[in-house]
Formats: C-alpha cells, structure tokens, sequence
C-alpha cells in the first residue's frame, strides 16, 4: 500500500507512519519536518499546508491518505488535490455540542455547526470543534471512500501534552494520592500505538464510516488502580500507595483547575456538565476492529519513556501543592487514603 500521511512528526500522525512501516508499506510523510523526527525509511516531502499540495504529492497513485489537520482549508485543499485514495480523517469528541450525555456515539449526539474558516484553534473546544466538523464535511463531500475518527483523549509514549504523563509519574513516587472527584466516575483513554494500528487496518481494509476512537470508558478507581499496577511494572521497587478521594466541590473552590494546566488534576473533569465527554460508547469502534491494550500496559510503557525522556511534558499539581490540598482536606475531618496493591 502507498500511504499518505499529511504530518508524520508528532504522536498520532508519527505512530501511524512507523505501524505503516511496520507492515511494509510504502509511506510519504508531508509537513515542514520541523516538529519532531520523521520515523527511519518515510518518504518525506517538505510541504506548507498553508499552500497547495506540491505537485510530487498529487502526481503520486496513493492508496490511502491519513490526515490529523485542524484547518478547514488545508483538508479542503488536500481533497480537492487527492479525491481518488480512501481517506481516513482524523477528527475529535470536541465535535460534539453535547458533553453530558453519558453513553453517546455518532449519531446520537448533536454536532456543532461547522466553522468553515481558519480560526485559531486554541480559542476553546468549541471552535476547535466546529472546524474539526467542517474538516468532516470536505472528506466525506470530496473523497472517493473515507473514514473519520473522533478520538477522545489519546495516551502513551510521546505523549506531547502532558494530559496523561502525569498519572504515570504520580503514581511511581507512591504515598497518598489524591485523586479527584469518585471511584464511580468513569473516564476514557485510548493508548496511541492502537489508534494508530486500527487506522493503517482502516486504511488496508478501505473501512468508511464515522466512529469515536475511544478505549471503553472505564470508573476512575478501577481506572487509577490499573495504572497503579503498570508503574509499578515499571519499578524496580513498587512502594506503598494510597489514593485519598477528593471531592470536585472541594477543589474547585481551592482553584484547582481541571483537565490539564500547571494547576489541575489531569483525568478529572467536573459532573454532570461533562459525564458525556469522559464516556463515549466504544462498543462501535471495538466491532469495527479497534483493539485495546491493557491501561497498566499503557501506563508500564508510558514511564519507561518518561524516564529516558526526562525533559517530557508533564502538566498537573506539584507535590507540595498536592500536599497542601490533602492537609486542608483532612482537617475538615475527612477520611484518608485507602492502600492500594504494592
């Protein structure tokens, strides 16, 4: 197969490119090559997505193209350039107007309506999202076949966000743990290596249609628990653990951010205003052929790198802020942590 990626240097695009290369592809990458390494044996054409596609790339008989892009505009063009190849587009859950829903798929929940022009993506979600719909419409308008993929929050080794590294580390140190709002809570991730291996399969199979890529949405104490025993995987010697259940309620008023950020607590997000966002129904994606890893695997895999990768993005609360928030917590006469498995 001769495949297309329109990136191929960073997390998603670049672990699409290497499984490609796994399986004896032929792979092009296209981008500027200036934000990361491009795997060992791609073709890589220097390409601005600001502009039209190089004339090599449109005079190349690809069978599949993967695109990752957030501009209206450079998958409009893209289309337009490469109409003949299976598209599989990769989108976002920040398409979905509805957040609260628990348990919805594409097709049960409303869109945004599309922003069709260039906005700057980190204005919010919202936008975010709107374009990401209308980057929805141009694939499915202009290419011969296409799938589209919606993840939610993707995890693992190369993680550039720091959204999920936080987690790993946190929990190799040991101690008391705070973890935020209920062990009932349910939260979803989806390691990067198995969104990557069921896109080159969707790419191989022509698979078309419009699926959430998420790992199935799982309570955040079984959740926490798991990635408990892949650090410890990961440690030569696990030390003793204990996770204090923090209210929303009580972080909240302590400004303790959500989500990501130098001040949150990565994985947490407030409820009900966001039950839906955290628990997308996987069952679609896992009958289309998604297949996913254990989270301790995901965990084990994702400190290895961390540690030879020291200057890693981890986003979260420092030590001693979390230190602060537990001591504050436990003078209201709340109850410690529970030991967890060592």
């Amino acid at each position: 197969m001769r495949l297309l990626v329109l990136g191929g240097s960073m997390f998603l695009s670049r672990a699409v490119a290497v499984e490609a290369l796994r399986r004896g592809h032929e792979v092009t990458c296209a981008c500027r090559g200036t934000s990361g390494p491009l795997p060992v044996g791609v073709r890589h054409v220097e390409a601005d997505r600001t502009g039209e596609l190089p004339a090599e790339l449109v005079e190349t008989a690809f069978d599949a193209v993967v695109d990752v892009a957030r501009h209206p505009s450079w998958v409009r063009r893209a289309v337009a350039s490469l109409p003949d190849p299976h598209w599989v587009f990769v989108s976002t859950i920040n398409v979905y107007s509805d957040n609260q829903t628990p348990d919805g798929r594409p097709g049960t929940i409303a869109l945004h309506h599309p922003v069709h022009t260039d906005e700057d993506p980190t204005s919010g979600p919202e936008v975010y999202g709107a374009m990401k719909v209308s980057c929805e419409q141009a694939v499915a308008e202009g290419a011969s076949s296409s799938m589209v993929i919606r993840p939610g929050l993707i995890v693992g080794p190369d993680d550039p966000t720091g959204r999920f590294t936080y987690w790993p580390s946190r929990l190799a140190d040991g101690g008391e743990v705070l973890a935020p709002g209920a062990p009932e809570d349910r939260m979803q991730v989806i390691d990067v290596r198995d969104l990557a291996h069921w896109i080159v399969d969707s790419c191989e199979s022509r698979r078309e249609g419009v699926f959430d890529g998420v790992g199935p949405a799982t309570p955040m104490g079984e959740l926490l628990s798991q990635m408990l025993a892949g650090a410890q995987l990961a440690s030569v010697e696990p030390v003793a653990t204990s996770l204090t259940w923090v209210s929303p309620e009580f972080l909240e008023e302590r400004g303790v951010a959500p989500w990501s950020g130098d001040d949150s607590v990565p994985l947490w997000l407030p409820s009900p205003a966001y039950d839906g966002m955290r628990s997308h129904d996987a069952q679609p994606s896992i009958d289309a052929g998604l297949l996913v890893r254990p989270v301790a695997e995901t965990t084990r895999d994702t400190l290895a790198w961390l540690r030879e990768h020291p200057d890693a993005t981890i986003t979260g609360i420092s030590r001693e802020r979390e230190r602060e928030l537990l001591a504050a917590w436990h003078s209201q006469g709340r109850s410690a942590g529970q030991p967890q498995g060592q």
